[in-house]
């Protein structure tokens, strides 16, 4: 569940299959503003609007149910609410909710429709702060794939140097020692320093080297991680292993940064 800010107006935004902006929100603070959405479904152009949309994405969409309410539009005593369109039509555009965050809600395209009908200047509002919020997803959709792609041969890594590189009789603490040697590995191989050596040159910042590290160098890093794990299965020394890994960062890094500029010049 999103937010938009709109002129004041605090609006949800919540997800089905896509993201379904809350008309009921909009409309929150104008008065009598709750009735503004049924006027405006009774509206014969708002009715096309609809059956068009729910045409071109819905192929549950019921014409013929639809046919019928365009007839009964215009009529002094044709009434039309929410669950009667959505119950009538199996539309998917405009769902009714329940629930603490209960409501009307629309696919953006209407919801964008019913703001302008209400007001342009809300509209292009609207737009700008529901371009904010995705571009808010995006990056955290970014972070977390860093995130992610840093741990998926962690697992893998982490029980070669247990099995192959920690005799049983070391303390926990020696234990630790072996571990943060063989992430060092990875870095010096990938970065070019300890973590230890990267914290010395960034004060000011917090996490770790990893924290920093473009998506590019973390793809890299995960499959050096694997490598790493095959090298000391195979009993390759640590200082040989680290020549390899060296090599094999430098490969994989100029493949990927060449794949980006391919890609910048289509």
């Amino acid at each position: 569940m999103g937010k938009l800010y709109v002129d004041q107006t605090e609006i949800q935004v919540y997800k089905i299959e896509e993201d379904y902006i809350s008309l009921t929100d909009m409309v929150r603070n104008i008065e009598n503003g709750l009735s503004l959405i049924e006027k405006w479904l009774r509206n014969k152009n708002t009715i096309e609007f609809l059956g068009i949309w729910e045409e071109m994405y819905n192929e549950n969409f019921d014409d013929n149910a639809y046919n019928e309410i365009m007839r009964e539009a215009g009529l002094n005593r044709f009434v039309l609410s929410v669950k009667q369109w959505v119950t009538r039509t199996n539309s998917r555009g405009i769902v009714a909710k329940a629930g603490r965050y209960g409501g009307t809600y629309a696919y953006k395209d209407i919801a964008f429709e019913f703001a302008s009908w209400v007001s342009p200047q809300f509209k292009l509002y609207l737009i700008k702060e529901f371009e904010r919020l995705k571009k808010e997803e995006q990056a955290q959709l970014g972070w977390n794939a860093k995130r992610e792609l840093a741990k998926i041969n962690y697992r893998i890594h982490t029980d070669a140097i247990r099995e192959y590189l920690i005799p049983k009789e070391l303390t926990s603490q020696q234990t630790s020692i072996v571990y943060a040697s063989e992430a060092d590995v990875l870095n010096v191989a990938l970065f070019g320093k300890t973590a230890k050596q990267w914290r010395e040159e960034n004060l000011d910042k917090k996490g770790n080297i990893r924290d920093y590290a473009g998506i590019n160098e973390l793809i890299c890093l995960s499959n050096m991680e694997n490598i790493n794990a095959v090298l000391i299965e195979e009993g390759v020394s640590q200082k040989d292993r680290l020549i390899k890994l060296n090599q094999i960062a430098i490969h994989q890094m100029s493949i990927l940064e060449e794949d980006i500029k391919l890609r910048y010049l289509k």
